[in-house]
This record gives C-alpha cells, sequence and structure tokens, in this order.
C-alpha cells in the first residue's frame, strides 16, 4: 500500500508489495526492493538503495548528502542490504569521492536515533543499539554488536562477532571476537556468549583463547605476539583471520583490560 499522502518521485524505482506511510518522502534516484516499509514521516533521498523487506521507521533520514566539508556534490550512495531494520531518527548519510557509498548489511538492526556517517561499511547481522555514533569510513564486520550510546571514531575498525560495552569511545581497532568495555577501551574477554549462539564449538573457542592469551596476557608487544601465534599455532580460518586484522590494522588495537599477570581470558 502506498499512501496518496506520502510524496514519491514519479522516476523512483519501487517494488513489489512496497508499502510507505503517510508524509514520507521519496526522492528520485532512489530504488526501494520488495516487501520493505516505509514509516511516516521518513525521508529516502537521492543515491538510496534499500534492498527487500526492510522496515524503516518514523524520522529516519536515508542517503542524506555527508557532513563533510570535502564533499562537493559527486554523485554516491548510501546502501542497505535486505531484511534490515532502521528504528526511529536514524541517519545514514551517503559517500563521498573516498569510497562512493556508505553501506549496511543485511539483517541489521539499528536501533534509535544511531547515525552512520559518509563511507561507512556495515556488515552483515550487526546490531548498534540506541544512539550509537559512526564517524566517516568506520568499518563493522559481521555479528559485531555495539551497545548503546558507543561513539565511535573515523577510520576505525570492528572485527567480526565483537562486543562492545554501552556508553564507549572506540579510538582504537576492535580485533574479531572480542569483548571489549573501560574506559579508555580494553579487551576484557571473549564474546563468549555471541560465539556459542554462532555454534563455535568448545574446541575452537579454546584456540581464539590462546591466540589472545598470547597477544595479550604475556607481556609481548604487538610484533612479538603475532611471531609468537604463527610460529606456534597452526593455520586455521579463524587464526589467520586475526592476524590478518591485526597487521593490516592503520590504527592499532585496543590494549588489554585484563588483570596483570592473571593470564586468564574467558
Amino acid at each position: 500500500m502506498i499512501s496518496s499522502q506520502a510524496f514519491i518521485h514519479p522516476d523512483a524505482k519501487i517494488g513489489n508489495d512496497v508499502t510507505i506511510e503517510p508524509f514520507a518522502y521519496v526522492a528520485q534516484d532512489v530504488v526501494i526492493g520488495d516487501g520493505t516499509w516505509i514509516g511516516p514521516n521518513s525521508t529516502i533521498m537521492d543515491g538510496a538503495r534499500i534492498g527487500s523487506n526492510c522496515k524503516i521507521f518514523p524520522g529516519a533520514v536515508v542517503s542524506a548528502i555527508p557532513q563533510d566539508l570535502k564533499f562537493k556534490g559527486e554523485v554516491t550512495t548510501a546502501e542497505i542490504g535486505n531484511n534490515t531494520i532502521l528504528r526511529e531518527c536514524v541517519t545514514i548519510n551517503r559517500g563521498t569521492a573516498s569510497r562512493g557509498s556508505t553501506s549496511v548489511g543485511s539483517n541489521c538492526l539499528l536501533m534509535a536515533y544511531v547515525h552512520v556517517a559518509h563511507d561507512c561499511i556495515v556488515g552483515n547481522n550487526v546490531i548498534l543499539g540506541n544512539a550509537v555514533q559512526l564517524a566517516g569510513e568506520v568499518e563493522i564486520d559481521d555479528f559485531a554488536i555495539l551497545s548503546g550510546g558507543c561513539l565511535v571514531h573515523q577510520f576505525e575498525r570492528i572485527g567480526a562477532h565483537v562486543m562492545i560495552q554501552g556508553g564507549s569511545k572506540v579510538n582504537k581497532d576492535v580485533p574479531p571476537f572480542a569483548m571489549a568495555g573501560r574506559d579508555p577501551l580494553a579487551f576484557v574477554g571473549l564474546n563468549l556468549v555471541g560465539l556459542r549462539r554462532r555454534q563455535f564449538n568448545s574446541d575452537k573457542v579454546a584456540e581464539i583463547q590462546q591466540i589472545y592469551r598470547i597477544m595479550y596476557s604475556k607481556g609481548l608487544n604487538v610484533s612479538q605476539a603475532v611471531s609468537e601465534i604463527e610460529s606456534t599455532m597452526p593455520s586455521t580460518p579463524e587464526r589467520d583471520h586475526i592476524l590478518n586484522f591485526i597487521k593490516t590494522s592503520s590504527r592499532g588495537i585496543i590494549r588489554s583490560g585484563l588483570s596483570k599477570g592473571s593470564g586468564e581470558i574467558e
């Protein structure tokens, strides 16, 4: 159902079984996939590419121009995958010449007042709690969860299956499978609940624990820890994923928040 009280540009591409509620605004250069619900008073601007079966709640703004003084009006997009939910007053800015696109994956939940700035890349099955704020060119991998009120500095990377405590200020990269908290933000263990929910078995969890035991509990610097992990632990997808993340981190990874000498990682 498309309300006669909504504004929809005649050139917008609207899929089948789309609902657009009263007072929604849909601009010209917009694509909306099948079965998506566009709530009242939501604003879908030029460059929006919205997948199928999404839900966009009142007050959300998708594909507004970037809050970046370097932006010169170039044609860019804001892309949202399938089955993603944007709650009230979420804002997703479109990209700049840097990457050309801001993207949010499929099966994500962005709670009320989340902001996703220009050129961010948010993976699949990500949850961003109320009022999470992402600065420009942040990358968040699949199945990460950021609790309410997190502030993420520009260019940061957050690994897959990460859990970050509410109200955190993220100014270093957070490696995969980690639980992060405290101020300043630090590694405090593994996201065990998340890993078990996603069917990581006990042997795999133990392997990841050993990797981070070497990284954070032996008094080694990052380069020394990486060398020891490579020399003492066989190559597996999880080991190689963690090491690749750390080696390619341009801003460095979060420090340890474990008790000195405890050697215990949960």
